[in-house]
């Protein structure tokens, strides 16, 4: 690969046949259910803080403002304490994400799952018994660790352990468990909402996820790849023989995976510095950019605040969580269909296509509701928009779960080399994090100022990053992971940083 003149072996010999065997099914099953801690997450918090004896509880002059007949429609539940509820767990799995790389080397993908896990039980636990705000806080900054881990390892052993053939299928898996634990979330508020005790429920049912998660991950092996990283050659052959099946000959990728993992330990160098120089260029910025503009696209802060949304828009709490299960559906619905066609279709077909779906429903949302509230949001919305309005985020739903939802995970987990993938994915998580939690303390308090525009200024991203995906990011659908630098030398951009780095020649 690069530096020293080294390279490994990209022939099809060293790579699995694409063999999909019931062991490495279960396997993938059981890491993508890390995805359901997440998605849990995402589904329950907003539709916690719009029932009534939660905010009795904690924010009491919410249900006074929300009261008053001459508050903004846009502006009843813009609190900056309430969006720190939301928001603590981000901050917190930006800590943890950012160490998740050092812990995963160090300990392996499994390891840190189950480590991941833990944390996020206690967390769980402790949110559903909170007494106060001070341990609501506590609670949350917990299951924001534990979701560091997780979602730095996930991914990373989806994309090591899936034949190269089938990797976008099996990386999907994350993001559907996660979408799973989304629209359970919103089924479990839906009934728990009029209870007096509804959201401790709902809070700390999040220790059943966990819990799934954590006693799976003691029954698989560690990844190959990082067996190999850590020296357990004999484990790591194990490892393959179980997920490729007993009858295949795993030397020839036991071979690359070796080979690969010398080319990491030659070079020597601090996995942090390592990626900033010249040769990794394209991996360190789509590292940044995808989950950056995944974010943008304002998808997770409709997972927060769909119910708070939905109440502004003219639904009763009832029907606001009712629309919140559908638009889980759908989206839910959708994933399916991606990965049955991501490996066919390619990845920047799916992302172009998932970007102008989007785009155009956010701007038609845009107009409905500066049509139906007036343009200072003073007019209550007719039942015929609402409807409309509840129709056309489906539609931008499933533009997400067709393209940035699910991909979000798998590009920054396939196109790292093994010596510095690790640390991308720390920093992709880290990047995913940092820009949730500025989204999600700022979005209420946008909505109040921007009105129907705050969906007008997440179209303009939505814009922008199609247009990047469009120019930047090559296919990398069916490569093998140990020969994936090869996509950038023949990129029309990409090629001026890796040319005769990578490959050690000048060819295209």
């Amino acid at each position: 690969m690069a530096g020293g003149g080294l390279t490994v072996s990209d022939s099809p010999a060293a790579e699995s046949d694409g063999k999909i065997t019931f062991s490495l099914v279960i396997t993938c099953i059981v890491v993508a259910s890390s995805g359901l801690i997440f998605g849990y997450d995402l589904g329950v918090s907003g539709g916690v803080s719009t029932m009534v004896p939660f905010l009795e509880k904690f924010f009491p002059d919410l249900l006074r403002k929300a009261a008053s007949a001459e508050t903004n429609m846009y502006c009843v539940f813009d609190s900056q304490v309430l969006t720190l509820f939301t928001s603590s767990l981000y901050l917190a799995g930006l800590v943890s994400s950012l160490a998740a790389g050092r812990v995963t080397l160090a300990m392996g993908r499994r390891n840190t799952i189950l480590l991941g896990g833990v944390i996020f039980l206690a967390g769980g636990a402790i949110n559903g018994g909170a007494q106060n705000l001070v341990m609501l806080i506590v609670g949350r900054l917990l299951l924001g660790l534990g979701i560091g881990f997780t979602n730095q390892a996930g991914p990373l052993y989806l994309s090591e352990v899936a034949p190269p053939k089938w990797r976008g299928a099996f990386s999907t898996a994350f993001q559907f468990f996660n979408q799973l634990g989304v629209l359970m979330a919103g089924i479990i508020n839906y009934f728990t909402a009029k209870h007096s005790w509804g959201w401790r429920l709902s809070l700390g049912l999040a220790v059943a996820p966990a819990t799934i998660m954590t006693l799976g991950s003691l029954l698989i092996s560690d990844t190959p790849t990082s067996l190999v990283e850590r020296g357990k050659i004999e484990l790591a052959k194990k490892a393959l023989l179980k997920v490729r099946g007993s009858n295949i000959d795993v030397q020839p990728e036991l071979e690359n995976l070796i080979k690969s993992s010398e080319v990491a330990k030659a070079m020597k160098q601090e996995p942090f510095r390592t990626i900033f120089e010249k040769q990794f260029r394209p991996q360190l910025v789509f590292a940044f950019a995808i989950p950056f503009f995944q974010q943008l696209t304002g998808i997770n802060i409709v997972a927060f605040y769909a119910p708070n949304l939905f109440q502004t828009v003219g639904f009763g709490n009832d029907a606001a969580l009712l629309a919140t299960i559908i638009l889980g559906a759908v989206n839910l619905g959708s994933i399916l269909v991606f990965s049955s066609i991501v490996d066919r279709c390619g990845r920047r077909f799916l992302f172009i296509l998932g970007g102008i779906q989007m785009l155009l429903c956010l701007v038609v949302v845009a107009i409905v509701l500066a049509i139906g509230t007036g343009v200072h949001g003073t007019k209550n919305l007719e039942k015929g928009y609402t409807e409309l309005v509840l129709v056309v985020m489906c539609i931008y739903s499933a533009g997400f779960g067709l393209s940035w939802g699910p991909l979000l995970w798998l590009i920054p987990s396939e196109i790292f080399p093994l010596q510095i993938r690790n640390t991308g994915q720390s920093i992709a998580v880290a990047v995913q994090f940092i820009t949730i939690f500025i989204l999600a303390q700022t979005f209420l308090t946008m909505l109040c100022h921007f009105k129907f525009a705050a969906f007008l200024f997440h179209a303009g991203w939505v814009l922008v990053m199609t247009m990047f995906i469009t120019l930047f990011l090559p296919e990398t659908k069916g490569i093998p992971l140990e020969s994936i630098y090869t996509i950038w030398c023949r990129h029309w951009f990409w090629r001026r940083f890796v040319k005769g780095v990578v490959l050690g020649d000048s060819t295209d």
